[in-house]
């Protein structure tokens, strides 16, 4: 008698009433996935542009948005904690640089923390979110993540300018040392890319990880070393803030202001950790999910 075990049912015989079935398909090789990403590789750039415009089309300041917020956000917590951390206008550089306007200093950490708080909140649901695209035509789900930190790529490129004319204006002045940003820009969003990726395979299992990733972004934000130097801390936390992910683009960003803790490099070694691990989970989770993951929406 034949047996249909994609279904779990036998021919012939009725099936338990608690009895379901289990979705499984034929997985996508390693080497498959890589072709048909880089076979997607307009498709995410055409949508990554559309969201990041669209986002802000029916408002009266348009792309303004996308520079006032990290920008109000940043002189609050420069304005306030000036005062709470004992800091003055100015903050000499930890790492014997040039002294650094305060404000800079919170500024500079503020672009990394912005865009990955920005591209994961978007990028850990982008799965579950895009349903409705996906249903219509088959492309790697991997996409979609990777359109959501894409969007929030462009609100970087415009906060590190903004970041450069800050400089000029309080000081210190851009140097050869500002080019640390081009590792900190890279860093943190391969680490949005590799973090978006696993938790939105994840999250069409499990939907509680859309809550559980908030509430971690509001912890990592104060954990993070963005609103006081990191040498300010003691030893014995410090070493618990060089495993976080979001520490060494933070400190890469600080570098190229010459404000970054002495040990700046720890804090990379942490998050380049994390970008390894997770990115090869996340990798390995979609090859072997791609096929299935939209039927179990």
């Amino acid at each position: 008698m034949a047996t249909d075990t994609t279904l779990g049912v036998a021919t012939g015989r009725v099936p338990h009433p608690e009895e379901g079935f289990e979705l499984t398909g034929p997985g996508t090789t390693p080497g498959l996935l890589v072709r048909e990403l880089w076979a997607s590789r307009r498709l995410i750039g055409v949508l990554a542009r559309k969201d990041f415009l669209v986002r802000y089309r029916r408002t009266s300041l348009g792309l303004i948005w996308a520079v006032v917020l990290p920008a109000v956000q940043a002189i609050v917590l420069a304005v306030v904690f000036s005062h709470v951390i004992g800091a003055t206008h100015r903050l000499g550089g930890v790492s014997g640089g040039p002294t650094t306007a305060y404000g800079v200093f919170i500024f500079a950490a503020m672009v990394p923390w912005s865009f990955f708080n920005a591209a994961l909140a978007a990028g850990s649901t982008s799965v579950v979110d895009g349903t409705g695209l996906a249903r219509r035509i088959y492309f790697p789900r991997v996409v979609l993540p990777l359109v959501a930190v894409g969007t929030a790529v462009y609100p970087l490129v415009i906060t590190a300018i903004i970041l450069l004319g800050m400089e000029g204006i309080l000081g210190p002045e851009p140097g050869v040392r500002t080019l640390w940003m081009i590792p900190g820009a890279v860093l943190v969003i391969a680490l949005a890319v590799a973090l978006s990726a696993f938790i939105s395979a994840a999250h069409v299992y499990i939907r509680d990880l859309r809550y559980a990733v908030q509430a971690a972004l509001l912890m990592l934000f104060y954990i993070t070393p963005v609103i006081y130097p990191a040498d300010r801390l003691p030893l014995s936390i410090r070493h618990v803030v060089m495993a976080l992910p979001t520490a060494g683009p933070v400190e890469l960003f600080r570098r190229s202001i010459g404000a970054a803790d002495q040990q700046w490099w720890k804090y990379v070694v942490g998050s380049l950790v994390w970008l390894v691990v997770v990115g090869l989970a996340g990798f390995v989770l979609h090859c072997r999910r791609d096929r299935v993951l939209t039927d179990r929406l």
